[in-house]
């Protein structure tokens, strides 16, 4: 198939892109940042993830390549869009730049291509967009097929994880089916409103069992317990809650931001939604007032270890170490950052550097480079990371 992915040099685009490639497909990735295309185009992927770099030098050229030209969209035969809902400043979703984003080349687009749409949306985003082609005179199918991976998995994922697909009739179910079983993977058919709020409910009910975590955390810490212990207690052979996560900062681009669609989705009755959002962004500031309850903070430099959201990933978006960083910037003497995967943040400093200076340690990222480290200064280690507790 002629495929060309709109967005598609992004962490959810270039993993589909060049398992598409991979999978027999020619792939035109169409993106407006010059610096990601050009990287592309020259083998290297603008963004860490394990397997992608090598998949990417093996089809680009060939099977795959990205440009500025909108043009490109015109010769596909499917026409995948990666472009989310964003929340603004005020957590209120904007369900309508996935429909500007189609529009603003919707006279490129040929009746008989077949629209996807794979990023998050907000419920009925979907209907919206073959509303507004159907207004300008097109008639292109439009189905939601929402990626369903996690970064530093995403390439072995996309070959594994079974895919919705939520469409309006058989036969653009069939078309889209048959590309996504191109790449080995089991289908799963639905509307595309039951797509819509598959995604949404998915990750919210990964946010939300963050937050149980973490409330339970903060509850063990409040009596002088290590929630790690009781924890391990719950969960030693005991299949029904060997889904409990340990505690830890639940941020990023998806899990919060989703969980706010949804919560705008059901006009802000979402009380479960509402309430893990508080617990997992104040997390943050519950660790500092621990801190500050044996501490003189004003008087202590705090080392800050990891800035991604997540470990071994070099995405900073949304990342809570910031907010961390931010409210101990204004309660202690000093803040020093590290990270070894984040490049675009010229304010860390070497890992050797942040140990020698900082009085006090905090792991924010639960990278793997962090498990062992040797240092006489306290360490606290939500993640239990080092096996030594979580007790704060």
């Amino acid at each position: 198939m002629q495929i060309v992915v709109v967005g598609g040099c992004g962490h959810v685009g270039l993993p589909l892109s060049v398992s598409l490639a991979s999978a027999g497909h020619i792939v035109t990735v169409f993106d407006i940042n010059e610096r990601s295309v050009d990287s592309v185009n020259n083998g290297i992927a603008p963004f860490w993830e394990p397997e992608l770099n090598e998949a990417l030098n093996l089809n680009v050229g060939k099977s795959l390549f990205a440009s500025l030209d909108k043009s490109v969209i015109s010769s596909a035969e499917i026409v995948i869009f990666i472009v989310g809902t964003p929340v603004d400043g005020h957590l209120n979703p904007d369900p309508n730049s996935v429909v500007r984003s189609v529009s603003e080349v919707a006279n490129l687009l040929r009746d008989e291509q077949l629209v996807v749409l794979r990023s998050t949306v907000f419920p009925g985003v979907t209907a919206r967009v073959e509303r507004e082609l159907n207004i300008l005179g097109k008639k292109s199918k439009v189905v939601f097929c929402p990626e369903r991976i996690a970064e530093g998995y995403a390439m072995k994922e996309l070959r594994t994880l079974p895919q919705i697909i939520g469409a309006r009739d058989s036969h653009s179910a069939d078309r889209a089916t048959l590309l996504f079983e191109s790449l080995g993977i089991k289908t799963i058919r639905t509307s595309p409103e039951e797509a819509e709020l598959a995604k949404l409910f998915t990750n919210t009910w990964r946010y939300i069992k963050f937050a149980a975590a973490n409330q339970f955390w903060m509850m063990a810490n409040d009596a002088g317990v290590d929630f790690e212990n009781v924890r391990e207690a719950i969960c030693f052979e005991y299949p029904r809650a060997d889904d409990l996560p340990g505690a830890g900062f639940a941020a990023g681009p998806c899990l919060f931001k989703d969980t706010m669609q949804l919560s705008a989705f059901s006009n802000n009755t979402f009380a479960l939604g509402n309430s893990a959002m508080m617990v997992n962004e104040g997390l943050p500031l519950y660790l500092v007032e621990r801190l500050a309850s044996k501490y003189d903070l004003s008087a202590l430099k705090i080392g800050i270890l990891g800035m991604a959201f997540k470990g071994e990933s070099d995405d900073n978006r949304s990342s809570l170490a910031y907010k961390l960083k931010r409210i101990l910037q204004f309660k202690s003497d000093g803040v020093f950052t590290t990270d070894p995967y984040v490049k675009n943040d010229t304010e860390l400093i070497d890992f050797d550097d942040v140990l020698k200076q900082s009085d006090v340690l905090i792991i924010a990222a639960p990278h793997k480079i962090y498990s062992e480290f040797v240092t006489d200064k306290p360490v606290y280690d939500i993640w239990n990371l080092r096996g030594l507790g979580s007790a704060v």
